[in-house]
């Protein structure tokens, strides 16, 4: 769906994209984390023919861009930064006329816009002018747009900017569901929790870098480690004998690479066992390995 090799864009001095690799499968749910500055979006914007590459090579929907961009615009959604719209026009009237330079029928329009409001949660507030919606309401009407071509791959820059928990919770079921439908996402975010909760399948970049790229639940793999929880945290950590790698409360991470038969040695000795679940690293862990020092600039929280 999304290809590029030796992806480079330089502005005077400064090296934005450095030689970036992608590779976004069909039925992806693809997250593009990195922190705020490492070139996400400038990225997003080539894979669009919105910025110019100044080397290495682009393909979308197996179209080369900038090229043939034009073939493949039809077929994708896309959400860049802050969405554009018309401020004195209704939410309505602002995708009417994004639609009518479309290629959908003219007879199927209504449908259209009314599916794409009613999938983001503008149905009820989609007669009020633009300048009256909040942030997050604006960032609901750029996924709208997006969804009215119902596209093969949607192209998202930091989605839920502005939208609250319940919002984001909903934006996240959204795009699950379109995946499961067959949409392919592509998802550049800075939030470690939100990539992690929706994709499939990461890429880490990090100074303009892709440090690493592979799927989530390979990076997350078991790590040879268990998670107890145990009423006896201070017996259990006696009976280890130096095993237990960290203890917070009742929950002990213990090297350990068969839970069977930690089980089985804590219940003969009389600790009592709530759960026994084996380690996985979280994807925290994972850009912490791979990133260098002084990329402290990834949000936990929206």
């Amino acid at each position: 769906m999304i290809v590029t090799r030796a992806l480079t864009k330089r502005y005077g001095r400064v090296l934005a994209v450095d030689e970036v690799d992608l590779d976004v499968r069909e039925g992806d749910r693809y997250g593009f984390l990195g922190p705020n500055g490492s070139g996400k979006t400038t990225l997003v914007r080539m894979l669009l023919g919105l910025v110019f590459a100044t080397s290495g090579e682009i393909e979308v929907l197996g179209r080369p861009v900038p090229k043939r961009v034009a073939e493949a615009l039809p077929e994708l959604g896309a959400l860049v930064e802050g969405p554009g719209a018309y401020p004195h026009l209704s939410g309505r009237r602002n995708l009417a006329l994004l639609d009518a330079v479309g290629k959908g029928a003219r007879r199927t329009r209504r449908q259209r816009i009314e599916e794409a409001l009613e999938r983001v949660g503008l149905v009820t507030v989609d007669q009020r002018p633009v300048k009256a919606y909040s942030l997050g309401m604006r960032q609901r009407l750029g996924l709208a747009a997006a969804l009215l071509n119902r596209p093969r791959l949607l192209i998202l820059d930091e989605p839920t900017n502005g939208l609250d928990p319940q919002g984001i919770k909903e934006i996240r079921e959204l795009l699950t569901g379109l995946n499961r439908d067959g949409t392919t996402v592509f998802l550049s975010s800075h939030l470690l929790t939100e990539v992690e909760q929706l994709c499939t399948r990461v890429g880490i970049v990090d100074r303009g870098r892709l440090v690493l790229q592979d799927d989530l639940a390979a990076l997350r793999g078991e790590t040879g480690r268990v998670v107890l929880a145990t009423p006896d945290p201070a017996a259990a950590v006696a009976l280890l004998d130096g095993r237990v790698e960290h203890r917070d409360g009742d929950r002990l991470v213990v090297r350990h690479d068969d839970a069977a038969e930690l089980n089985a040695s804590l219940v003969h000795a009389g600790v009592r066992v709530h759960s026994l679940v084996p380690h996985r690293r979280t994807l925290e862990d994972v850009v912490l390995d791979v990133t260098g020092p002084g990329s402290d600039r990834f949000g936990e929280r929206p």
